[in-house]
């Protein structure tokens, strides 16, 4: 019984919260699936409660039809040497023309707001951000980018009005 009043009261939050006004996050004009599919490094976050204290973190997309999108997050827990974890949500692009809105589903039926809120011009580096402005990540398709770049791409997470108090980049040691 507690654990199905838990349950009710966590979905009723998550609507109550889904219908507050954000001020709306950029996007890409277009996303070229294709092009943005494959691995990605995850070089700093707002982390979610699951992301905390994790090395080696990476995101893999794989199209599954159209618009549907199998992810694979893999990562360590705690340190190089700490469990080899890894999580499966589906995206499922939710806009058109641009494809830079995605819904995320870690658990059926509910879905989570994912943005691309930024891509580079060679889809090499990519932010991505929820309207909530409580979650947030920088990709790339490497495990380093330049210091010059990733201050950048700070920056424009700053702009979009995130707290960066709670930006932490991810150790990634690949060697």
């Amino acid at each position: 019984m507690k654990k199905s009043l838990a349950a009710f009261l966590s979905i009723n939050a998550m609507l109550l919260s889904a219908c507050a006004s954000y001020k709306a996050l950029p996007a890409p004009e277009y996303v070229d699936l294709d092009r943005f599919m494959g691995n990605w490094y995850v070089i700093a976050s707002i982390p979610t409660p699951f992301e905390r204290n994790i090395v080696n973190a990476t995101e893999k997309y794989e199209r599954l039809s159209e618009r549907k999108i199998k992810t694979t997050f893999s990562y360590r827990k705690g340190d190089i040497d700490g469990k080899a974890k890894s999580m499966h949500p589906i995206g499922f692009v939710s806009d058109d023309p641009s494809n830079a809105v995605w819904k995320m589903q870690f658990l059926w039926p509910l879905k989570s707001d994912y943005r691309i809120v930024y891509l580079d011009d060679d889809y090499q580096t990519t932010i991505i951000g929820r309207m909530k402005r409580d979650y947030v990540w920088i990709l790339a398709r490497t495990p380093e980018i330049s210091d010059a770049h990733y201050n950048s791409l700070v920056d424009e997470i700053e702009q979009l009005g995130y707290d960066m108090s709670k930006l932490s980049k991810v150790p990634q040691n690949w060697e």
